[in-house]
């Protein structure tokens, strides 16, 4: 999957890029994805997930394991 959060499944959307003289023109908006390594102590084991900047705070809410297993429920991940 490219430029898709794994933990949030936020993606590429398009929209209008408005100049000072109100001219519009298409444009896409891309969510800010990080490759990020995480340890999950449950499994013991490191994955390594393309996230968004939001999917970082709802790991650091929820936590690893609970965020996982809540993207593999919403079909955002294959995995958990």
């Amino acid at each position: 999957m490219s430029k898709v959060c794994q933990i949030t499944g936020k993606k590429v959307i398009s929209g209008n890029k408005v100049s000072h003289s109100n001219r519009k023109t298409r444009r896409t908006f891309e969510p800010n994805l990080q490759i990020k390594k995480f340890y999950v102590p449950e499994t013991d084991e490191w994955v390594v997930l393309k996230v968004s900047a939001a999917g970082i705070r709802t790991i650091n809410k929820k936590g690893i394991y609970k965020a996982l297993v809540d993207a593999a429920n919403a079909g955002h991940l294959y995995r958990y």
